[in-house]
């Protein structure tokens, strides 16, 4: 019996097998990142930050460990569970859903590592940048950290098997109708999955656009975590920093 599932990111992320499978992601690297984004933006001691679509709340952590108050919030129950293991007088966390703005305002909002554009409806990733806006204090600022589409598409490695705790995860990647999928099939226990991540190809200009709806202010983009400028075609990722 293949088990697939519905409304990928809900079910997914609230696996064991997603923080298996990505277990070995660089977080000195996201420290690094974190460390140079919070230098540049100058935040004031304690700042208020919100860690938006935290997953289990390793970069709120850091971010709290910096002196910042954080909370963290992601759509996935387990992760938040797990996160919360970690709660202290200025770093909290719970399940919230970013297409919906918060009552309070934030010093900084940071959406990082491709924490965007998994909705189905696309209107829905308008909602999140109205609600990321309308949950900034005056002086706030955000940051998205997404992928650089063309850059991706240039290096899309279409086939590979990766060998994770003894589960061989054998991953395929595409580009389709303005999507990037990665299918995901593995056996556990005797057991098939099949997984399918899904992300909207937005570049640089699908963001413009979309801000501009929003009614946000790009203030600077960056190609990498070192804040290396945004090149359209080398850069790794596609960072910006609006208000």
């Amino acid at each position: 019996m293949q088990k697939e599932v519905n409304n990928w990111f809900a079910s997914w992320f609230d696996t064991p097998y997603y923080h298996i499978l990505y277990k070995d992601r660089n977080y000195r690297e996201a420290q690094l990142f974190m460390d140079n984004l919070t230098h540049y933006l100058n935040l004031p001691e304690k700042a208020k930050v919100l860690d938006l679509a935290c997953g289990k709340g390793r970069h709120s952590i850091y971010l709290n460990q910096l002196g910042y108050d954080v909370l963290g919030v992601d759509l996935s129950e387990n992760s938040i569970e797990e996160a919360k293991k970690n709660t202290n007088d200025h770093l909290h966390f719970k399940v919230h859903d970013m297409r919906v703005p918060f009552d309070e305002k934030y010093d900084a909002i940071f959406n990082l590592f491709t924490s965007f554009g998994y909705f189905e409806n696309e209107s829905d990733n308008l909602k999140t940048l109205v609600a990321i806006k309308e949950s900034l204090s005056d002086y706030g600022f955000a940051v998205i950290d997404f992928m650089n589409v063309p850059h991706v598409i240039a290096n899309l490695v279409p086939e590979e098997t990766k060998t994770v705790e003894g589960i061989d995860f054998q991953i395929k990647r595409f580009h389709i109708d303005g999507y990037i999928y990665k299918e995901i099939d593995f056996v556990d226990k005797g057991e098939k999955f099949h997984f399918t991540e899904k992300v909207k190809a937005l570049t640089l200009q699908d963001f413009q656009q979309l801000m501009e709806e929003a009614g946000i202010y790009l203030l600077d983009t960056f190609g990498d975590y070192k804040l290396k400028k945004f090149h359209k075609t080398e850069s790794e990722r596609l960072i910006m920093i609006f208000k």
